[in-house]
């Protein structure tokens, strides 16, 4: 059935101690070009002066509604926001970041030229990238920008599976909230943030049989500033990485992906968190190395081996760790791929910046291995 694009959008914010960026972030949702919203804010517990920042723009938006509660983190309250929605459309805005004005309209527009019925509205968003400075700000497009083409018909995530692949960016998409309750989707409620965006992620995209994507930013997200996840400073922050994709791989085992190249991109991401993990505190570090044997232990063999995702020192990271053969890798795809992303990278952002980045990587400079 054609979405109507008048209907109501229930914008959920989870707040907790964001007083400095409160205002920039609720004022770009009041703005919106599409004005049928309810703006639900969770304010979870705040200890600065975020809930007089939500009481003073209630005043001037009576569409915004208030609930102050206990801080209970950033998944529980997501699902108490979903519970309280009224909308058609569910949309998760994060505190620190903010939308353009026409996000909305422009996205149950688009959705409005379908015949289907759309579970979810994709979009790639806008990292907004070292902020803490006006003038070392910058703002470039993700991963996502011109990777895929905007839908000529709903798809699922089997034709684009780079959607699980980077980062999860769950609030650049708005959700039918019938969707949500059909397979009972709700965010695990894990203690603060706890990355409860990963499990919803592939909650969502693996079950959505009607997916569009529209390839226009419209979200700016605030990127973790250089440097400011090293050597975290608890067991929990250290293995959090490892434990949420091993979270996601019981999702998806338990709502049945068979889907090889939904496995390929999701053992692509695991790799990549825990290279993220080496780099933040230190391949040798006690937990980085017992962790990483616990996602291998999630894998099957046969995924890492026969993914032309993953190059051949990842598959002998693996190899090793699990105590298996290392003197035949098989690397069956591996160029191809490596041509394809090589394409795909001078598409998108240009000879010159490829050729750049190609320099940094030979001449050994440091990067980042993280999304």
């Amino acid at each position: 059935m054609r979405s109507d694009k008048h209907a109501l959008v229930s914008v959920i914010v989870p707040i907790f101690n964001v007083e400095k960026y409160l205002d920039q972030c609720l004022d770009s949702i009041s703005a919106q070009t599409h004005k049928n919203l309810e703006i639900i804010c969770i304010n979870d517990g705040s200890t600065d002066g975020s809930l007089e920042i939500i009481k003073r723009h209630a005043q001037q938006d009576d569409r915004i509604h208030i609930i102050d509660k206990e801080n209970g983190g950033y998944g529980v309250g997501c699902n108490l926001g979903i519970q309280e929605a009224h909308g058609e459309w569910i949309s998760i805005v994060e505190p620190d970041d903010w939308i353009d004005a026409s996000m909305y309209e422009d996205m149950l527009t688009f959705a409005s030229s379908f015949e289907e019925t759309i579970d979810v509205i994709k979009t790639p968003w806008w990292s907004v990238e070292k902020w803490d400075s006006p003038k070392t700000q910058r703002i470039k497009h993700c991963k996502l920008h011109k990777r895929i083409k905007t839908s000529k018909k709903p798809f699922t995530l089997e034709e684009h599976p780079l959607l699980i692949e980077i980062h999860p960016g769950i609030w650049s998409a708005i959700y039918r909230k019938g969707f949500l309750g059909e397979k009972r989707i709700r965010f695990p409620e894990y203690p603060g943030a706890g990355w409860a965006d990963n499990p919803f992620l592939v909650e969502t995209l693996c079950q959505a049989k009607a997916i569009i994507y529209l390839d226009k930013p419209y979200y700016y997200y605030r990127a973790d500033l250089p440097d400011s996840t090293l050597n975290h400073k608890s067991e929990d922050a250290i293995a959090r990485p490892f434990d949420r994709w091993i979270d996601m791989t019981e999702v998806m085992e338990r709502i049945g992906v068979k889907d090889l190249g939904v496995w390929q991109s999701h053992y692509l991401r695991g790799f990549n968190y825990i290279d993220g993990a080496r780099y933040d505190d230190g391949e040798d570090n006690p937990i980085v190395v017992k962790k990483t044997n616990e996602v291998f232990q999630h894998m099957k063999k046969e995924y890492v081996l026969n993914n032309p995702k993953l190059n051949k020192t990842r598959k002998r990271r693996y190899l090793e760790a699990m105590g298996l053969d290392t003197s035949n890798i098989p690397m069956n795809g591996r160029f191809s791929h490596f041509i394809h992303e090589t394409a795909e990278t001078v598409r998108i952002d240009g000879p010159f910046i490829f050729l750049k980045r190609v320099w940094i990587l030979v001449h050994g400079a440091k990067k980042h291995p993280k999304d």
